[in-house]
């Protein structure tokens, strides 16, 4: 009887180790399998993706479809592959994000009618929408995934004809970069000359009035008049120069704009000239919403919110905390006058909007038309910044600017010191090192 129990305590003892066993060993396998969590070690985290883009993939509505037309190369190796790793994250956070791949070597007939050229070449759909993505990187994608995104076709019209600066233009003062980066974020721009055109188009999104260099003709006032009484959008970008005709859209917008340079000490920290204001404090507005960065505006004027009860009004950025608005020649010396000049901080940007027709009219004036030209674009946020204007204005807030994230050098740099002592521990004292534990080892054994 003992024996028995003795057997049955063995064999329930060693039948509830089994099941544990079992358990212990089953359960990371099924949590593996239903759950997937990862770190990214990396330096800059450049193998995962950012929160900015995370958003946007959270913020598209409706299912995304991709197809792949690559096949494995000689000299790049297993193309779908390298595509399929690198689509990976994206599909964890939209989960789903379809992607079927062809092989065009096996399938030209698909690959042509899909009007693909290259190896590896990815074509996406989004509510009937479609683009092709050949470079497979995390900017690239994303800006297509917002292009995708983006409600309807959204015009931006920037005023010509009267030396304003150009938004296809290469000359230093022109904003054509800032034009292709609109162009990669999928809206279509456009010159627009009263000259040519009768009127604004009744399509546009946004108009642009970038510093003209000449005084506008009455008849174009008009018009511009007429533009904001009907609801229309602006971005408005001032230079220090005169108004050259447009001062009865200041008045309209409720405006004063104070003649003269803001000078900003703070400039000096960045190595730049004073005559740069540098943002760092902003409003309370979508444009600004987390937006923890610097951007630099050179000559920039001041920007005077009169009260009003017509417009909804935000000073965007505020510059100048211990600096001024110097109303004298900028090349007689810089010197606060307490008489003539204004103590800071200066506001140097607004944002504008107003129920009108049943729908919200959106305007902004920045008060420097350098900020966003090509010299100056890449002078510290200032092309985010202008991204997230023209996605306000345009009413397309929740679409983002994605930047690329700066690749943090990982190069390892060694004086001659150090290299000379890695020498000597590699090529000398190691060596000397495992040759006399042989000797100490050989000795013992010979002894024995």
């Amino acid at each position: 009887m003992i024996n028995d129990k003795l057997r049955l305590h063995w064999l329930v003892r060693n039948g509830v180790f089994v099941i544990m066993l079992i358990f212990l060993v089953g359960l990371p396998g099924y949590l593996a399998w239903e759950t997937r969590t990862q770190w990214d070690v990396s330096q800059n985290e450049r193998n995962s993706l950012s929160q900015e883009s995370v958003e946007v993939l959270e913020k598209i509505d409706g299912p995304l479809v991709a197809t792949v037309y690559a096949s494995q190369d000689a000299q790049l190796g297993n193309i779908p592959k390298k595509i399929r790793d690198f689509l990976s994250p994206y599909q964890r956070i939209k989960p789903d994000f379809d992607v079927t791949f062809v092989d065009p070597a096996e399938q030209p007939k698909l690959a042509q009618e899909a009007g693909v050229q290259t190896n590896g070449e990815m074509v996406v759909e989004l509510n009937g929408r479609r683009e092709h993505l050949i470079s497979f990187n995390e900017h690239a994608l994303i800006n297509l995934l917002m292009r995708l995104a983006r409600s309807g076709d959204k015009l931006v019209m920037a005023l010509s004809g009267h030396g304003e600066r150009k938004l296809d233009g290469a000359a230093s003062a022109d904003l054509g970069e800032f034009g292709k980066q609109l162009t990669a974020k999928g809206f279509r721009i456009q010159a627009l000359n009263f000259a040519i055109a009768a009127d604004v188009p009744p399509d546009t999104s946004v108009l642009i009035i970038s510093s003209p260099q000449v005084d506008l003709p009455e008849g174009v006032v008009e018009k511009l008049l007429a533009y904001i009484e009907s609801g229309g959008n602006l971005l408005w970008l001032l230079d220090q120069e005169p108004l050259h005709g447009l001062q009865p859209l200041a008045e309209k917008l409720e405006l004063t704009l104070t003649p003269g340079v803001v000078i900003d000490p703070q400039a000096q920290q960045l190595k730049a000239p004073i005559t740069f204001s540098v943002g760092a404090n902003y409003g309370q507005h979508p444009i600004t919403n987390n937006f923890d960065y610097i951007t630099v505006f050179p000559f920039a004027r001041q920007i005077t919110i009169n009260d009003n009860e017509e417009w909804r009004s935000v000073s965007l950025v505020e510059a100048a905390q211990t600096g001024w608005v110097e109303t004298g020649k900028l090349d007689a010396g810089i010197v606060f006058d307490t008489m003539y000049d204004v103590s800071g901080p200066v506001s140097i940007a607004a944002a504008l909007s107003r129920s009108l027709h049943e729908r919200e009219q959106r305007i902004a004036v920045i008060g420097s038309g350098y900020f966003l030209a090509n010299t100056y674009l890449g002078h510290g946020k200032n092309l985010d910044f202008g991204i997230n204007l023209v996605n306000w204005l345009a009413g397309d807030e929740d679409l983002i600017a994605i930047q690329p994230r700066a690749t943090v050098d990982s190069s390892l740099s060694l004086d001659e010191s150090t290299l000379t002592i890695m020498a000597w521990c590699f090529l000398i004292v190691m060596p000397l090192i495992f040759l006399t534990s042989g000797m100490i080892i050989w000795r013992r054994r010979r002894r024995r």
